[in-house]
């Protein structure tokens, strides 16, 4: 069985104090690594590390060109080792290999080569730097620059470790930073690799330093730790709120992209064949564990019964199964406490009065696994806790509306804002729609086609600030007022008499 260690400073190094724990395959429930687990003094060290690649200058004194440059080897080397980091995505977090090879990888070489590319074109050159003349209060000349910001943390979760590494690297290095790391501590091993790609690319050591380690220890100290200026988090609200917390003793700068409980809207005059399959991948993508899973589907009375039948009709085609296997389109859960708690929630939708009209519980034939059917919800009442809480596994609820402003208020009848969809042939009605719903991304006609050129990010208790674009990248950024005055004789300082007589 491989050994993984802390990638810290350009090299593998093992937690100081010589703990390891096994990362778990949740389609077999064996062991298939061992991976060194960091104590608060691994943090610190890896912080270390970060802050004296930034101050040193070897990464932020480069012109976007270089590291531009560096950032597409990056990526290319990414695919070079494709069925490498593949694996290690599918044997620690469940997922296919049918997505590891069609979403996790490309989606996380894309996002280096995405903003490798982007900070070598004008448009970044403007952003770093604007220019105004003034004659109010006094002549001037004033440069607005964008500048890194030092030490960047990341803490990503377990159910897209790659994605949300390169989600968390790129921009951070793009824009002349120093990073850490911290994967979750059950699906570690695809960030490692990428900490080891990166510096063989030639990213300088210390520039991208990746840690494995339990939240309460790992996390919090790169959440208090003084030098780490900027935290990026995704996982949780209520992890979320408690790394604001944390960050706010030093004042960091702190984004957020948390829990979800998106609606999924589909209007009467919308194509029912294609609405009805967009539905199950919109919910039961990756088991049902995306933020912005479609998890409320807000269906109009007059089309529900031929909806309904169309969606079921669909859940034929899911075929669950060994995670190896090309044709298999849905694993297990992540953990035996995560379908656990998809239990949990199905038992509430029973008790609560939600009809189960598919799935609803784990599936024959599967010795080992944490593996839970597709199940479905139907004649929901919003205000049942299937519909209100997050439950990331594959659990929808179907929910009746009678015309539009029902289902618009039912749609933002929720703590969450993070994503949605509208289904209709009438695309212009359906922005119209869409701009009602107080969600940070909302997809007409589709589900899940995060655009790395956009902005990524919630409303109201999913989140503070956004990921993806230029929008953030600019969140790496420190912005910086140089006002440019005359050289004059002091007789041009008419407002130093506010002081002098």
């Amino acid at each position: 069985m491989k050994d993984y260690g802390l990638f810290i400073n350009g090299q593998w190094e093992s937690a100081k104090g010589g703990k390891t724990a096994p990362s778990i395959n949740p389609a077999t429930e064996e062991a298939w690594c061992n991976v060194a687990v960091a104590d608060r003094e691994d943090v610190r060290k890896a912080v270390a590390a970060a802050k004296a690649a930034h101050d040193s200058g070897v990464w932020r004194n480069k012109s976007p060109q270089e590291r531009g440059e560096i950032m597409q080897r990056v990526a290319a080397a990414m695919f070079e080792r494709q069925d490498e980091l593949a694996a290690a995505e599918v044997q620690d977090g469940g997922g296919t290999m049918r997505k590891a090879m069609s979403m996790d990888v490309p989606g996380a070489a894309q996002t280096f080569f995405h903003f490798g590319t982007y900070i070598t074109g004008d448009e970044y050159k403007t952003m770093l730097q604007e220019e105004y003349d003034e004659v109010v209060p006094i002549p001037s000349r004033n440069l607005v620059v964008r500048e890194p910001i030092g030490v960047c943390a990341g803490i990503t979760p377990w159910n897209f470790p790659m994605i949300m590494g390169a989600w968390k690297i790129a921009p951070a290095i793009a824009a002349g930073n120093c990073v850490v790391i911290k994967p979750a501590s059950v699906t570690p091993v695809s960030t490692l690799l990428l900490g080891e790609i990166c510096t063989q690319a030639g990213v300088p050591a210390g520039v991208v330093n990746v840690i494995s380690g339990p939240g309460g220890a790992a996390g919090e100290e790169l959440a208090t730790h003084p030098d780490v200026s900027k935290v990026a988090f995704t996982g949780s609200t209520e992890v979320g709120r408690r790394v604001m917390q944390l960050g706010a003793g030093t004042l960091k700068k702190v984004t957020l992209e948390l829990g979800g409980k998106s609606p999924n809207i589909i209007l009467p005059d919308a194509n029912l064949d294609t609405a009805a399959l967009g539905s199950l991948f919109a919910t039961f993508m990756h088991q049902g564990q995306i933020c912005e899973s479609g998890t409320r589907i807000l269906v109009h009375e007059k089309i529900h019964d031929e909806f309904m039948e169309k969606l079921l009709a669909g859940m034929g085609r899911i075929k669950i199964g060994d995670t190896m296997d090309p044709t298999v389109g849905m694993g297990p859960l992540v953990s035996a406490s995560q379908r656990e708690t998809v239990e949990k929630y199905v038992g509430l939708g029973h008790e609560q009065g939600a009809r189960c009209v598919a799935g609803g519980k784990r599936p024959d034939g599967f010795a080992k696994g944490y593996y839970y059917e597709p199940t479905v919800f139907d004649d929901v009442d919003n205000k049942m806790r299937i519909a209100q809480e997050e439950i990331f596994g594959p659990v929808v609820s179907v929910i009746r509306y009678k015309d539009e402003e029902e289902a618009i208020r039912i749609a933002n009848d929720s703590v969450y804002g993070l994503g949605g969809a509208v289904w209709s042939e009438n695309t212009d009605h359906a922005v119209a729609v869409a701009r009602r719903i107080d969600t940070g991304t909302v997809w007409i006609n589709d589900y899940h086609m995060i655009n790395l050129r956009f902005p990524f990010g919630g409303y109201k208790q999913s989140g503070v600030g956004r990921e993806l674009g230029k929008w953030g990248l600019a969140e790496y950024h420190e912005v910086k007022h140089i006002h440019v005055g005359q050289s004059t004789p002091p007789e041009g300082k008419f407002y130093f008499q506010m002081l002098l007589n």
